[in-house]
């Protein structure tokens, strides 16, 4: 079984939010597959499915952005996944709006909810797929993580959605996770 984790924070307040690109293309991701995601256990609201012929967890945690890690790690418990076998989709604002980058490990870059997946599960070795929500000009991060995109970038940010979905299906599919690099990077 694969997990694909988007991260995000809950409640109305933040939907379509910057913040909430990983949730957006999971969502995105569940919708195309006829996943939903109706279970709510393990600080997480998930579903399961079968994508190219692979048995997937597609999850959205219920703890707010810096805690993320508390769903992760017992979902990969719960379910015996291994650490190989998750993929985190997240927003990352070093990336211009309409980008995708995957990669295999690495730091948290300063994304807490990275951080607090590798405290949760003691390793920076698994998958994540980053997706660019651009940098602010003149707000606090803080701030902006919490806009909206503009009518501008919505077009930008849909088209990385569909590429952060073919990547994922491409992943479920065997796809070599270099090959996945050189394909979307």
């Amino acid at each position: 079984m694969k997990m694909i984790v988007g991260l995000g924070n809950i409640g109305p307040q933040y939907n379509g939010t910057r913040h909430n690109t990983g949730f957006m293309v999971v969502d995105e991701f569940a919708k195309q597959h006829g996943i939903e995601l109706t279970t709510r256990k393990l600080d997480a609201r998930y579903g399961t499915g079968i994508v190219n012929g692979e048995k997937v967890l597609v999850v959205k945690p219920t703890t707010f952005m810096n805690e993320s890690g508390r769903a992760v790690h017992p979902l990969m418990d719960y379910f015996k996944i291994d650490l190989d076998d998750i993929f985190i989709v997240h927003d990352d604002m070093d990336l211009p709006v309409g980008h995708i980058r995957l990669r295999d490990h690495g730091s948290a870059g300063g994304h807490n909810g990275i951080k607090s997946i590798i405290a949760h599960v003691s390793s920076k070795d698994f998958k994540r797929l980053r997706v660019g929500t651009g940098h602010p000009e003149k707000m606090s991060v803080v701030d902006y993580v919490l806009t909206k995109f503009t009518t501008e970038q919505q077009p930008l940010f849909n088209q990385s959605a569909d590429k952060a979905v073919a990547a994922l299906d491409d992943w479920l599919s065997g796809t070599e996770f270099t090959q996945l690099m050189n394909k979307y990077n």
